[in-house]
């Protein structure tokens, strides 16, 4: 997964490697974890980079890795979604963070831009999550 390229041709017809956008994704569950890596598998602009079970290995992660966007779960053991993009956030300020959580509709409608939470999509909207990651990457 790691240094895939995309390619498109520059204005002079000379073929230009680009890199995809990485996702970093972090769920305790990992059927979860593996239909995320799945939806993303062929998207010729976005892969995922890796994978967390926990906050504070997403916090260890994202420095790692130093993703385009990040997939965070809210309940996670450990160390909370919340927590872990609060920290992340502290050496990342411009990464777009997603809270991906069964309690999307009760979060909507808190203020979460302090703990650096750029959007909230519920697990039961799965299918619409690349199109969020796209909106929030602009690589459509």
């Amino acid at each position: 997964m790691h240094g895939a390229f995309m390619t498109e041709w520059g204005l002079r017809g000379v073929f230009i490697p680009t890199m995809k956008k990485r996702i970093l994704v972090a769920d305790d569950n990992p059927l979860i974890r593996k239909m995320l890596c799945k939806i993303f598998s062929d998207h010729e602009s976005l892969e995922i980079c890796d994978e967390a079970v926990n906050g504070q290995e997403a916090i260890a992660k994202a420095k790692q890795h130093r993703p385009d966007l990040i997939i965070l779960d809210l309940a996670m053991p450990v160390l909370h979604g919340l927590k872990a993009a609060e920290e992340i956030c502290k050496f990342m300020p411009n990464v777009p963070i997603i809270l991906f959580t069964l309690h999307a509709q009760t979060l909507r409608d808190f203020d979460l831009k302090k703990s650096g939470i750029t959007r909230v999509v519920s697990k039961t909207e799965m299918n619409s999550l690349v199109d969020h990651a796209e909106e929030l990457l602009l690589v459509a």
